[in-house]
């Protein structure tokens, strides 16, 4: 089978090596999305283990479509049955960009008829009450190519399950993972969050460091399906488990000003079962210092767009350049969606990448010089 994980805008090579890397074939990587090949087994290691899709679809079929009869065809034309059985419900979502089909209600309504006209002819009935399991249809239509998929994880796999509550502006975890992952986080490093709020940034480098999969204390859409053997994940989890490493020297620190976001990171550090791996204090930036050898500093600062006007956000960037000193074997990783973070910080980034959180265009500043 074929599949589709879509990611945010600028992980795509990010996800498509760690997909390499979990052994799963004919990878490519696609603007906000990465595509491969496999059966259900490669489906399951997908969603337990990406740190940085979003989701793992089932490439059902792709063709061209600039009139409603063409998608229709197009649709009914596909292996429906071998995944939606009688009484399972189907509800369609997607989205329609560049294209002559540019109404996502009418493709919508043309994609669930053909769904429902190919079922009839399989089951021979004129009614499906969708009274049983949710196979989620999503199409997406760009520049009148059609994509027709099903959705096999059902919460986002950034849902990792250990964040019971987060502050007003928490970062999303795939986002988190990847920065994690720029700063080159390993089983050994000292990494430190001075703006940690509900404790995202590091409750990811734990688990990273630690190998512990994001989506191992899960459960999964496809997991309902009776098309898919109950061994299929639990196979999986198995696998995933088994690469863990509890006894690594990792270690990290959050500060916060604020005591309610830091008494919510505890709780979803514990939930997270790395507890005994990180320490949250309260700390003002101001007050920022360290004395480790080796250190491995990721944050994602109050900007203007988020919780702070960009006045206070700026005057935040220029109290990060003075206590943010350069030394050997440190470096520093933070995301804003400043454009002169520079300039107020104080220095240039020694490497800069564009990443989106969410629809705000976003670079990572990294300084390890």
């Amino acid at each position: 089978m074929k599949f589709v994980a879509p990611c945010l805008l600028g992980l795509e090579g990010i996800a498509a090596n760690e997909l390499r890397h979990l052994e799963i074939e004919n990878v490519t990587a696609e603007n906000g999305r990465v595509l491969f090949e496999g059966g259900f087994d490669t489906m399951a290691r997908a969603n337990i283990c990406s740190r940085y899709a979003q989701r793992v679809l089932i490439l059902l079929g792709e063709f061209e479509a600039r009139d409603f009869e063409t998608l229709f065809e197009g649709v009914k034309a596909l292996p429906w049955s071998d995944f939606i059985g009688e009484k399972d419900a189907f509800p369609v979502k997607g989205s329609c960009v560049s294209s002559e089909l540019s109404s996502v209600p009418a493709c919508q309504k043309i994609v669930k008829k053909a769904v429902v006209e190919s079922l009839r002819a399989r089951y021979h009935t004129e009614w499906f009450e969708e009274s049983g399991g949710v196979r989620q249809i999503q199409f997406l239509l760009l520049k009148n190519r059609v994509s027709v998929m099903l959705d096999t994880s059902g919460e986002p796999l950034n849902k990792r399950g250990w964040r019971a509550q987060s502050n007003d502006a928490p970062i999303r975890e795939t986002l988190a993972a990847a920065m994690v992952e720029l700063s080159r986080v390993r089983e050994n490093h000292i990494v430190v969050d001075p703006f940690c709020g509900s404790g995202t940034i590091l409750i990811e480098a734990a688990l990273k460091a630690m190998r512990i999969m994001p989506g191992v204390n899960r459960s999964f859409a496809f997991e309902s399906w009776e098309q898919i053997p109950a061994e299929i994940a639990e196979s999986e989890r198995e696998r995933a488990r088994a690469g863990e490493r509890r006894d690594v020297s990792f270690f990290a620190y959050g500060y916060d000003i604020d005591e309610n976001a830091l008494s919510v990171a505890r709780h979803n550090a514990q939930i997270a079962g790395v507890a005994d791996k990180i320490v949250f204090k309260k700390r003002d930036i101001a007050d920022f210092s360290e004395d480790y050898d080796a250190c491995t500093v990721i944050t994602n600062p109050p900007y203007g767009e988020r919780m702070l006007d960009v006045k206070e956000a700026r005057a935040l960037y220029q109290t990060m350049g003075k206590v943010f000193l350069r030394k050997p074997r440190h470096s520093y990783t933070v995301i804003s969606p400043d454009e002169a973070f520079e300039s107020f910080f104080g220095r240039l980034a020694d490497k800069k990448r564009k990443l989106y959180n969410g629809m705000l265009k976003c670079n990572v500043y990294m300084y390890f010089k």
